[in-house]
C-alpha cells in the first residue's frame, strides 16, 4: 500500500517538532552545567563541556551518512527510526548516573538526532510544491534556530526541579511524533544511492573531535604540551584525509560535486562561521549571567528569552525577502544585526548588573539576525541542487553547522581557560563579533556569486548538480 499524499501543513508540524527537538538539545544543556556539576563534583568547566561537544561532535560526523542512507533506503523510514533512537537515548540520559555515562549517552542522542535532521528538510522539501518551499523552509530552520536559542531558558524553567529534566521533557514530544508520523509522512527515496561512506564518517568524527579536545586540553596543559600537539596532529591527518577519500568513494561523506557549486559552497563555509559565534554566544551567556551577575539558572535563562522570541517572526518576515531579493542579501543584513548586538554587550556589559540597558538590546538585535541568517542558508540547498540530493545536501549545511558549534565552544573554553574574568567574556565577545562579521561577508559573496551564477555561468552551475 502506498502512502496517501502529504497534506503539507502537517507534514510541516511533525518534521518542525522533531527538528525543534534535536536543535534544543544542543544547547538545552548549557544552563543545566551548574546542577549537573553539583551533582557530579569534581568535573571541571573542560570535562562537562564534552556533554556538549560529545553530542556536538557525533552529531556531525553522522550527518552525512544519515542523509544518504535517508536517500537510499526511505527518508520517512529513518526519519521515524531516529526520532525512536532520540527518545531511547534521552530516556538513559536522565538516568544517567555518573558524567561518562552521561556523555555516552548524549552520543546515543546524536546519532537519532542526526538521523532526524536531513530527512525532516527533504521530507519537507517533497511535500511542499516549488513556489511554497521558501515559506516551508524558513519556518522550519527558524524553528531549529529558535530550539537552539531556547535551550537557555527552557533549561533554566526545568532545571529548578532537576537537571534530568531537561532530557526527560523530550519523551512526551517524541512519542507524539512517532504515533503522527506514520499517518501523515510519504516515503520517498533516490534509489540510485550507494551505501555511504561510514569509514569516511568515522574519519570526520576523529578529526573533528581531535580538534575539539587540541582546544579545551590547551587550556589547562598548555599549547605546547605534547597530548595537545598530538591532538592537533591527527586531527589535521584525519580531516585532510576525509576530503581525499570522498573524491574516491561512490557515496563519500562529503558530497564534493555538491560543493562544486559555489552558492553552496559559500553557504556551508558561511554557516560554519556563524555556528561557531552562535554556539559562543549562549555558552558565553550563560557563564557571564551566573558568575559575574550571579544569577540563578532560572533567572538566566528567562534573561535570554527575548532573544528566541524575535527568531520566528523574523525568520518569516525574512523569507519575504529572501524570495524578493535571494538570500545573500538578508544573511549580510542578519549579520550586521548579529554583530550589533554583540556590540553592545562588548561596550556595555560590566560587573554591575543592567539587564535593560545592556543584555536585553543586544538580545533583540541578536535574535533579529539570527532569524535572518539560518533560514536563509539553510533554503539554499532547495535552490542549487536537484530533489534527488536534498538529503546530502541538507545534512552538508548542518554537517558544517554542527563543526561550527563544536569549534565555538571549544575556541570559548580555551579562551576563559578556567574560571572567567569579565575581560575573558570581552575576549569571548570579540571573537563572536569577528563571525559576524564573517558572515555578513558571506553573504555579500553569496549574493555576488548568484549575480554571477545567473547571468554569466549558468551551464557550469549545471553540470555541477548533475554531476552529484
Amino acid at each position: 500500500m502506498t502512502d496517501p499524499a502529504p497534506k503539507p501543513g502537517l507534514v510541516l508540524l511533525v518534521v518542525s517538532t522533531a527538528a525543534f527537538l534535536a536543535g534544543l538539545d544542543t544547547f538545552i544543556v548549557t544552563i543545566a552545567f551548574p546542577g549537573i556539576r553539583a551533582a557530579f563534583p569534581g568535573d571541571g568547566l573542560a570535562t562537562l563541556s564534552w556533554v556538549l561537544n560529545g553530542y556536538t561532535v557525533l552529531f556531525a560526523a553522522c550527518l552525512a551518512p544519515a542523509g544518504r542512507l535517508a536517500d537510499r533506503y526511505g527518508r520517512k523510514r529513518l526519519f521515524l527510526l531516529g526520532v525512536a533512537v532520540f527518545t531511547l537515548a534521552s530516556a538513559l540520559c536522565a538516568a544517567a548516573p555518573s558524567i561518562p555515562v552521561l556523555i555516552a549517552f548524549r552520543a546515543v542522542q546524536a546519532i537519532g538526532a542526526a538521523l532526524v535532521m536531513p530527512t525532516s528538510l527533504a521530507l519537507l522539501l517533497t511535500a511542499f510544491p516549488p513556489h511554497r518551499r521558501p515559506f516551508a523552509v524558513g519556518v522550519w530552520a527558524s524553528v531549529g534556530a529558535a530550539a537552539a536559542a531556547l535551550g537557555p531558558p527552557v533549561g533554566g524553567l526545568l532545571v529548578e526541579a532537576s537537571w534530568r529534566w531537561v532530557f526527560l521533557v523530550n519523551l512526551p514530544i517524541c512519542a507524539a511524533t512517532l504515533l503522527a508520523g506514520p499517518r501523515v509522512l510519504r516515503e520517498s527515496r533516490d534509489t540510485t544511492t550507494g551505501v555511504p561512506d561510514l569509514l569516511g564518517a568515522a574519519g570526520l568524527l576523529v578529526g573533528v573531535g581531535a580538534l575539539a579536545y587540541a582546544l579545551v586540553e590547551a587550556s589547562d596543559s598548555g599549547w605546547g604540551a605534547s597530548g595537545v600537539l598530538l591532538a592537533f596532529a591527527v586531527a589535521l591527518v584525519a580531516l585532510a584525509w576525509v576530503p581525499l577519500r570522498s573524491a574516491r568513494h561512490a557515496v563519500p561523506v562529503l558530497d564534493l560535486p555538491a560543493l562544486g557549486v559555489p552558492t553552496l559552497w559559500l553557504a556551508c563555509v558561511t554557516t560554519g562561521v556563524f555556528a561557531a559565534g552562535f554556539a559562543a554566544m549562549l555558552f558565553g551567556n550563560v557563564l557571564f549571567l551566573t558568575s559575574i551577575w550571579h544569577d540563578s539558572m532560572l533567572v538566566a535563562g528567562l534573561s535570554l528569552a527575548p532573544g528566541p522570541l524575535m527568531v520566528v517572526p523574523v525568520s518569516i518576515l525574512g523569507g519575504r525577502f529572501v524570495h524578493r531579493f535571494g538570500p545573500g542579501p538578508v544573511v549580510a543584513l542578519g549579520g550586521v544585526s548579529f554583530g550589533a548586538g554583540v556590540l553592545v554587550w562588548l561596550l556595555r556589559m560590566g560587573p554591575a548588573r543592567d539587564y535593560v540597558g545592556s543584555m536585553l538590546p543586544g538580545q533583540l538585535l541578536t535574535g533579529i539576525g539570527v532569524g535572518l541568517i539560518l533560514p536563509s542558508l539553510s533554503g539554499v540547498v532547495g535552490t542549487v541542487l536537484p530533489p534527488a540530493r536534498w538529503g546530502a545536501g541538507s545534512s552538508m549545511v548542518n554537517t558544517m553547522r554542527q563543526i561550527g558549534t563544536v569549534l565555538g565552544i571549544a575556541v570559548l573554553v580555551a579562551v576563559f581557560a578556567g574560571t572567567p574574568d569579565l575581560a575573558d567574556f570581552q575576549r569571548g565577545w570579540a571573537m563572536v563579533l569577528a563571525t559576524a562579521v564573517a558572515t555578513g561577508g558571506g553573504g555579500l559573496l553569496i549574493a555576488a556569486r548568484r549575480r554571477t551564477d545567473h547571468h554569466v555561468e549558468p551551464p557550469a552551475v549545471v553540470v555541477s548538480e548533475k554531476q552529484g
